[in-house]
């Protein structure tokens, strides 16, 4: 079974791919030929029948009693993410078969706030796909533009590689937050088209994905290297936007009186008048 008919399964299968016996208390002896834990391993762990961990893993049982899950859990060190998680993988979980428009409005208000700010900012959706920005986030990548996808860019295109130095944490902090914001609505189309061309065109995605890894994107600072002004650290703020429950307002700014607020401003200078930011949304949304 696929990941999209057996979510449950592959989820399970990842995750105890990732606890290694010794982590779990379990002497090794001779070669392994799995990594991480065998099924039989979970199984005893969890004080369950080795069958019905089987079954779970097939697809075959999708219903697992909370203390089952628990036990799962706490066998594959699950924290609280990673366990919110895995509940909305189960069948008894309700679910919302739901098709939501690829293109999402972004709020009038927003808009005119976002040309507003001193600071880069822009709208994205669940996907990462930008639905509108203003000129200082533009200034700081070229490719926060309307239109684009920042997991796109940041897998595919080597000049937005080069502007995080720490790509590859980066890189797993967005596909963590891919996986908890989707959750169990892994046949939603424009979920298959963006993660099937990630997967076909980059390793370092498919490596990640494999991992099942769950987390929320907090307020983190972001180290950039930027070709104009060079080291930039900017803290990232996540901000849920009223009326439009799947997009968030993202902006960065610097520590106040930091040589990190002169290189912004400096950039800020630079900015072009281009097209403002309600124009911008029109075009995509049109």
């Amino acid at each position: 079974m696929s990941e999209t008919s057996n979510p449950l399964g592959a989820f399970l299968r990842a995750r105890r791919e990732l606890v290694s016996p010794e982590q779990a208390g379990i002497p090794e002896f001779g070669v392994r030929r799995v990594p991480g834990l065998r099924r039989e391993e979970v199984a005893m762990l969890a004080g369950i029948s080795a069958d019905y961990y089987l079954r779970l893993e097939r697809g075959r049982d999708r219903n697992p009693s909370a203390q089952v899950l628990e036990s799962i859990a706490r066998v594959l060190r699950l924290d609280d993410a990673h366990f919110a998680h895995l509940s909305t993988l189960v069948a008894e979980t309700p679910r919302r078969r739901r098709r939501r428009p690829r293109k999402e409005s972004v709020p009038p208000g927003t808009l005119k706030l976002l040309d507003s700010l001193a600071q880069p900012a822009f709208v994205e959706d669940r996907y990462f796909d930008i639905l509108a920005s203003n000129a200082l986030a533009r200034q700081l990548s070229p490719r926060l533009v309307v239109g684009g996808n920042q997991l796109r860019d940041m897998f595919l295109d080597p000049a937005e590689q080069a502007l995080h130095p720490e790509w590859e944490n980066v890189t797993e902090c967005y596909i963590a937050n891919l996986r908890q914001a989707v959750g169990n609505e892994i046949d939603d189309p424009r979920f298959i088209e963006l993660t099937g061309e990630l997967a076909l065109a980059s390793p370092r995605f498919r490596q990640l994905w494999a991992r099942h890894e769950v987390r929320g994107q907090r307020g983190e600072k972001l180290r950039f290297d930027h070709p104009q002004v060079g080291e930039l650290n900017l803290n990232r703020e996540r901000l849920s936007i009223g009326g439009a429950e799947t997009l968030q307002l993202v902006v960065y700014h610097p520590d106040a009186g930091s040589s990190d607020a002169e290189k912004l401003a400096l950039l800020a200078s630079a900015a072009l008048p281009t097209a403002d930011t309600a124009s911008q949304a029109r075009q995509f949304s049109a």
